[in-house]
């Protein structure tokens, strides 16, 4: 009876549960890997082009400037006019798009809002240091239709630190670098001081979707993680504290697109210490 008992129990996994804390973070982690495989994730990722001022064509005509892939799209798509910071698509007749999900023929679009439809792809605006692109997702990319696993350093409660968070009394803005060579000023609330593993370290993240975003380098990269850095979201501080979990460090876009224009750590977020916890790096990257 009582061994009938306890292998009905393991089975129900109701011996040996996981902690909160090990259940959060493969919770998270879950969410993570499935965030990066939806049909708007970074895997879908499969072209970014320049706009030149003037008319830009869009199919997969091999003379188009967004260059789409031939047998799976009409040869003109359509064109995207770009007029002093202003960005206007023209549908060509051959083809059939939907802007936000309605039908179009002409509009103006906004950077990262304005999404167009066409079969398996989509493309929408992005802006980077004053230049305009179109960047394009394929729910048939090969990085997509490839893709198999996210790996993981184990999860470890000591990289969860409760750190001290100095805020600035005026606004205040940090240069970050990107992976194409621009520059970006974003706003930065203040910075983070913490201790890990006898030694004190500072953070400086900018405001992201109303959190703090990290974007930090280690002595793990380029080794078993990501070569250029890593990004680490946390809630917005709460009397001058804040809750870093570099559990929750993931792999920037980089990592598995070449499309994507990923901000880079600056001199002050380069650790000098190893942070093995979090993403590891996936594939050859």
């Amino acid at each position: 009876m009582f061994r009938a008992t306890f292998a009905l129990l393991v089975s129900l996994g109701l011996l040996n549960a996981a902690s909160p804390f090990d259940s959060e973070i493969a919770l998270w982690r879950q969410q993570r890997e499935e965030a990066l495989k939806a049909p708007d994730g970074w895997l879908t990722v499969s072209g970014l082009f320049w706009l030149k001022e003037g008319e830009n064509r869009a199919g997969s005509d091999p003379a188009s400037e967004i260059l789409m892939p031939q047998g799976r799209a009409p040869k003109r798509v359509g064109f995207f006019d770009l007029d002093k910071g202003r960005v206007t698509f023209r549908i060509a007749h051959e083809a059939h798009v939907l802007l936000n999900n309605k039908t179009v023929r002409e509009a103006q679009l906004k950077p990262d809002v304005d999404k167009l439809q066409m079969g398996d792809f989509t493309l929408f605006v992005i802006q980077r240091s004053g230049k305009y692109a179109i960047r394009m997702r394929d729910l048939h990319s090969k990085m997509r239709d490839e893709f198999k696993v996210l790996h993981w350093y184990p999860a470890n409660p000591a990289y969860r630190v409760t750190a001290k968070f100095t805020s600035y009394e005026k606004a205040h803005t940090v240069a970050i670098p990107n992976i194409l060579g621009m520059t970006e000023m974003m706003q930065s609330p203040g910075y983070a001081t913490f201790d890990l593993q006898g030694h004190s370290y500072r953070l400086d993240p900018v405001l992201e979707d109303n959190q703090l975003f990290f974007i930090f380098k280690d002595l793990t990269a380029g080794k078993t993680t990501y070569g250029a850095g890593r990004f680490l979201h946390a809630d917005l501080p709460k009397e001058g504290k804040v809750t870093i979990d570099f559990n929750k460090a993931y792999n920037p876009p980089c990592a598995f697109t070449e499309f994507a224009t990923c901000p880079l750590p600056p001199k002050q977020n380069r650790l000098p210490i190893k942070i093995e916890a979090g993403e590891l790096k996936y594939g050859d990257h």
